[in-house]
């Protein structure tokens, strides 16, 4: 004989909240092997190797407070830095570097090949260089076309064959523009504390204060400094459209069959 059913059946209790996922003591290169990138080690340090280079034999050759004021030099050293880095990243399977600073040495040591060509090399320009700067000899002229051609040549490469696109963001397009900024304000400063009439007060003709005055200088500035900022976007815009050079098949223990009928 069976108990009575109750005919007051207590209210079941309030289920609770679904319990939050803890965080997987597992790591990542648990689940996913780390992928070393050996090629692409090697040709960062061989870029690397080539930056140091040319700038060490422009500090053996010429004044080093002078040479380390050149925005080109202070542009492969910091490519230098950053290629060797993300060398030993792509070497022993870690992640790469931020895109902020990736990006960044791209853009300077780009900014580094245009101005030279573009302004200080054509003969239309209105700041072409004369004199000993403009026709280097010997190993002043390697070390020129190593920093104003082959190294941004180089890091474009580096960028375009061996880096995955999708990472450079719209929003460090004006934080990269800090630097050149700074620079401009280490030139007024350098040039107020060299005495006028110094031969080399200002390295960059369109940063001549004394041939131009602050005002057109200020105001060439302002154009070079648009033109950073749209060459950054356009970084950014060729990082997103670009295919991926890096892209590779996954290896799985099993392979999808079609389905049969």
């Amino acid at each position: 004989m069976t108990a009575p059913i109750p005919r007051d059946i207590p209210d079941l209790p309030a289920l609770p909240g679904m319990p939050r996922f803890l965080p997987s003591p597992v790591p990542a290169t648990a689940v996913v092997a780390p992928v070393r990138h050996p090629v692409a080690a090697a040709y960062r340090v061989l870029v690397a190797l080539v930056g140091a280079g040319a700038v060490t034999v422009e500090l053996l050759l010429s004044s080093t407070v002078r040479t380390l004021s050149y925005f080109s030099v202070q542009s492969t050293i910091l490519l230098t830095l950053v290629f060797l880095l993300s060398a030993r990243r792509a070497w022993t399977a870690r992640r790469p570097l931020p895109s902020a600073l990736t990006g960044a040495a791209l853009l300077y040591v780009t900014i580094t090949a245009l101005v030279h060509h573009v302004l200080l090399e054509n003969a239309a320009s209105p700041f072409l260089l004369t004199g000993d700067a403009a026709n280097p000899t010997g190993w002043h002229a390697v070390t020129a076309h190593l920093m104003h051609t082959a190294i941004p040549a180089a890091a474009l490469a580096d960028w375009l064959l061996l880096t995955p696109p999708g990472r450079l963001h719209l929003r460090q397009a004006a934080t990269w523009l800090l630097y050149p900024l700074a620079y401009l304000l280490f030139s007024f400063t350098r040039g107020e504390l060299i005495p006028p009439g110094t031969t080399g007060r200002y390295l960059y003709p369109f940063l001549d204060v004394d041939l131009h005055g602050y005002k057109n200088v200020l105001g060439n500035a302002l154009l070079l400094g648009l033109s950073f900022y749209a060459l950054a976007i356009l970084l950014v815009a060729l990082d997103h459209a670009r295919p991926n050079p890096t892209r590779h098949r996954a290896k799985t223990g099993f392979r999808l069959q079609p389905p049969v009928g």
